[in-house]
């Protein structure tokens, strides 16, 4: 099952996708409400509710209404919290090489993640970004989860049973905020806070399950074979595979609800899979060639992420028509 948000008049919905349009499913179901973080706290109650709208018109047991004008929203709107891993060693040691330090064991102890903005979350359409951002304006090739339940020391063997779907993520990246920011041994921060992109829509588990594949050894919980591609303006930039990931979900949620309590509509991103942005591409490059051409994503760039089984999520990168620079601030 494929759930959506969306607008209508300035007022945001929850609907299904099913062969290309969109069905409110609180019009189908009045005990299943009309956003996605009311429907997240339903828990499994809530999740079957939908599954049985989306069987029943998929089957034309139920003739259900289309959404004919609608703009379509990031899946989870207002996510209760935002959090993005490191769980592909691919891309950790490139980036690493390429600035010419050795990996860190660490990698392989445990999972880590930082808390982005969650109030900065965006779907598909236009990302306005300010001057400063295009300071080596970056993409980062991820796919994330989102939560249906609470819980607090949840065990890496029990936590894909609170992952409700699987998403497109977009990790933006201001390279330079972040170079400098990160030299303070903090952050990121103002690198990373502007712009988190999710979509196109959040995709049930039980889709997924022919993509099921091993998980590798000495860790816990499901892998998926899922191809993970990115083009800019039409020309492939990144490929990889959800399977590579080194740390499942499950185990980065066991770390996340460590001590504390984890929420339904909390995001979890994967971080970026390997060649998944600028910084590592051009790293390479440059290691291999010295007169190699880097590149950053520029206004009006095209960015497409398509991922086996979760759509295709895409942006148009706008430049605000401010020239406020807090680059320009340093003393």
């Amino acid at each position: 099952m494929k759930l959506v948000s969306y607008k209508t008049e300035d007022r945001e919905h929850l609907g299904i996708f099913i062969d290309g349009h969109i069905y409110n499913l609180h019009s189908c179901d009045k005990l299943i409400p009309d956003n996605m973080i009311a429907f997240l706290w339903g828990g499994d109650e809530l999740m079957e509710h939908a599954k049985k709208v989306d069987r029943a018109i998929k089957s034309g047991e139920l003739e259900a209404r289309q959404e004919l004008f609608f703009e379509l929203m990031a899946p989870v709107p207002h996510p209760t919290s935002c959090r993005d891993a490191y769980a592909f060693r691919q891309h950790v040691e490139t980036a690493r090489r390429n600035r010419g330090v050795d990996m860190i064991p660490e990698f392989d102890q445990y999972p880590v993640f930082y808390f982005t903005n969650h109030n900065a979350i965006q779907g598909p359409g236009e990302i306005e970004c300010m001057p400063d951002h295009f300071d080596k304006l970056d993409f980062e090739l991820e796919v994330a989860v989102v939560l249906n339940k609470k819980g607090r020391n949840i065990k890496a063997a029990e936590a894909d049973s609170y992952i409700a779907g699987f998403m497109i993520m977009n990790d933006m990246s201001a390279r330079t905020l972040q170079m400098e920011e990160m030299l303070l041994n903090l952050g990121p921060a103002k690198g990373k806070d502007f712009s988190t992109v999710i979509g196109p829509w959040l995709v049930t588990p039980d889709e997924l399950e022919p993509h099921l594949t091993n998980t590798k050894d000495g860790h816990t919980g499901n892998t998926y074979n899922l191809e993970m591609l990115c083009h800019v303006n039409g020309k492939e930039v990144s490929r990889g595979n959800m399977a590579d990931m080194d740390w499942t979900f499950a185990e980065i949620t066991e770390r996340a609800a460590y001590g504390c309590d984890v929420l339904p509509g909390d995001v979890i991103g994967s971080g970026t899979v390997g060649t998944g942005c600028f910084l590592e591409l051009n790293g390479t490059g440059l290691l291999n060639d010295t007169n190699y051409k880097t590149q950053w994503l520029q206004p009006n760039d095209l960015v497409e992420m398509e991922v086996t089984g979760l759509g295709v999520l895409g942006n148009i990168i706008k430049k605000s028509d401010s020239d406020f620079s807090i680059l320009n601030l340093k003393k």
